[in-house]
């Protein structure tokens, strides 16, 4: 946790006063693509962002992948790139390439 220090001001005595803000600063989590472990903050992320934390920490995909999210119950929910997921510790995902039929 970081403190910054804000002064705010004379109070009503004319003397300046010092507030302390705190900020939290998120913390890193370890989240499961394709079976791997990938590290994110523990903050919103697009789809996009997980694909591109785990192509960054060496999962075999490409932002081209379709990401869906593994739910407790044993069904999968596709993730848009522009889909918000509340990251948390354990959540697991899979990255398919697209069918193309074409």
């Amino acid at each position: 946790m970081m403190t910054n220090a804000e002064v705010s001001g004379p109070d009503n005595d004319g003397a300046t006063k010092t507030e302390e803000v705190l900020s939290v600063e998120p913390k890193k989590v370890e989240i499961e693509v394709n079976g791997k472990k990938v590290q994110m903050l523990e903050e919103p992320a697009l789809g996009l962002e997980i694909k591109s934390a785990a192509i960054n920490q060496g999962v075999n995909v490409t932002v081209k992948f379709v990401l869906q999210q593994e739910m407790p119950n044993g069904t999968a929910k596709v993730i848009g790139d522009d889909d918000k997921v509340d990251i948390r510790e354990h959540l697991s995902f899979t990255a398919i390439e697209p069918d193309d039929n074409s």
